[in-house]
Parts: structure tokens; C-alpha cells; sequence
């Protein structure tokens, strides 16, 4: 996840990921990640519990690789995210979406959504439950009635791989970025060390390496926060490649919920372990 941001025709040693949105985007766009069919699957499971649904904020946008996608889908999206690299690609590739700079810990806006979206793994960059907690809130705090969260997690404390190598080789026109990731396992976090080494004419061949550190929660760890929002919560398993799907809706006046699947159900449903 990096990249050499406009105007800097520099990767730094130590640089992070998320401040290069364009080498981001050669990485995962252009390495095949499936926006498209990601984004139409999250689309589906809002309107199975809230079928009115249209207008949706994507927390942890990126470069906008959902949000393109979610626009297509609904009349009014909107995306949040903490890196000006991202941010950048982001207005660069989608113009007339709003994107604001904010924290998923404890962000305000000027209104509410029937929907609020965070993938790719972005709510694992939380520090602890605390954090979590805060997350959901602000996430629920941006709700209609009867709204809907997906939260896509990282990995459970259950089934992380440790001592895990990751790789990936992507071209895209002359451009050639190589990516090598080994993640462990630390208490209640994983470590991964990454290197991206890029290839372009002009700028000859350049590396950067960086630490990403993501906290790791139990499935109820998840239910829980959702439950303490407010919501109800379902675990939905094999949704897309991954860890699986969250989906929530905010109960109404009394603890009722709201959504059209929810109010068959009532309360929470933890899903499956």
C-alpha cells in the first residue's frame, strides 16, 4: 500500500503506505483486488435490511476504489479517511464525490446516512476495545433509524495465520511495484513488516519498507462493540475473499429495530463461531 504521491517523484525509506495513494492503487487495482463485485455485494446486504437505502458513507475510503463503485449504486455517497496521500488519488479519480479528512474514532458531520460502509480491513487499525467501541459509536452516531453498518474486520484472534508471507507483483503500463509482507503475531496485535520495491523508466528501480500494525479481536469482541452502538449484528461468512462481513442496524426508540430483516429477527444475532 504506497506509492510515489503527485509532485513527489521520491519514495522515502520508512515512508507509509497510505501516503502514496497512486502506488496504492497500482498495487490493488491494478493487481485485480474486485472493487466492483465487493462493493455490489456490501449494496446488496444494505437493502436486504434496509431496501429505501441511498446515501451511504464509506469510512477509510482509500483512493476511492468502493466509493467509484457505491455511487453507482446510490444517489448520495460521501467518504472519509486520516491520509492526505489517499485523499489526494481519491478527489483526483472521483471529483465530484465529497471526501473529508476525520478520524474513524471520532468523527462529526453535517448529517446523517442510511448507511455507513468500512472495508479492507480498516477498522483493524484501532488500538484496543476502547478504540473499537469509539468507532462503532461515531459510525452509529451518523445513522438514521433503521441505518445499516458493514464493517469489514481483520482477522479474528482465532483464526489469524501467524509467520504469514504475503506477496504480490503488479504492472501496470511501465510501471512495476513488487510487494513482500511477513505478519506475526504480538499479544493482541499483528506486526507486519512490509517492502514495496518499484520499478519505473526514469526512475529506475526504488525501495521502501514499513510497519503496519493492526489490533486483533475476537468475532464477539465485534458483536459486542455493535451491541454497545446500539445495533444488532449479524456475522456474515464468505461474503467476498477475507474475513468475512459484518452487518448492523441502528435500533430505533426503545431498542427496536428497525431494518426489514431486523424487525423479523429482533435484537442480535450473533451469526455463526
Amino acid at each position: 500500500m504506497d506509492g510515489t504521491a503527485e509532485g513527489n517523484g521520491d519514495v522515502g525509506a520508512g515512508g507509509a503506505i497510505y501516503d502514496y495513494g497512486d502506488i496504492y492503487d497500482l498495487i490493488y487495482k491494478g493487481g485485480g483486488k474486485d472493487y466492483g463485485f465487493e462493493a455490489s455485494t456490501v449494496a446488496h446486504h444494505i437493502r436486504k435490511r434496509n431496501p429505501g437505502a441511498d446515501s451511504v458513507l464509506d469510512v477509510g475510503c482509500g483512493t476511492g476504489g468502493h466509493l467509484g463503485y457505491l455511487a453507482n449504486e446510490f444517489s448520495h455517497v460521501e467518504g472519509i479517511d486520516y491520509t492526505e496521500g489517499m485523499l489526494a488519488e481519491c478527489r483526483k479519480n472521483l471529483p465530484e464525490i465529497p471526501v473529508h479528512m476525520a478520524d474513524m474514532r471520532d468523527f462529526r458531520l453535517e448529517r446523517r446516512f442510511d448507511a455507513v460502509v468500512s472495508l479492507f480491513n480498516v477498522v483493524g487499525n484501532v488500538a484496543d476495545r476502547d478504540e473499537l467501541d469509539a468507532t462503532l459509536a461515531s459510525f452509529t452516531r451518523h445513522l438514521v433509524a433503521g441505518g445499516v453498518i458493514v464493517v469489514e474486520p481483520w482477522w479474528f484472534e482465532e483464526n489469524f495465520t501467524p509467520d504469514h508471507i504475503g506477496s504480490s507483483l503488479t504492472t501496470v503500463g511501465d510501471t512495476t511495484v513488487a510487494r513482500v509482507s511477513h505478519s506475526v503475531r504480538e499479544g493482541r496485535t499483528t506486526r507486519m513488516d512490509v517492502h514495496c520495491v518499484i520499478g519505473e523508466p526514469g526512475k529506475g528501480v526504488r525501495h521502501f519498507s514499513y510497519e503496519h500494525v493492526m489490533a486483533l479481536f475476537r468475532q464477539e469482541d465485534y458483536e459486542a462493540a455493535f451491541t454497545r452502538a446500539g445495533c444488532s449484528v449479524e456475522y456474515i461468512e464468505g461474503a467476498y475473499p477475507g474475513p468475512g462481513l459484518f452487518v448492523g442496524v441502528r435500533r430505533g426508540r426503545g431498542g427496536r429495530v428497525m431494518g426489514s430483516d431486523a424487525l423479523r429477527t429482533h435484537g442480535s444475532s450473533t451469526g455463526r463461531r
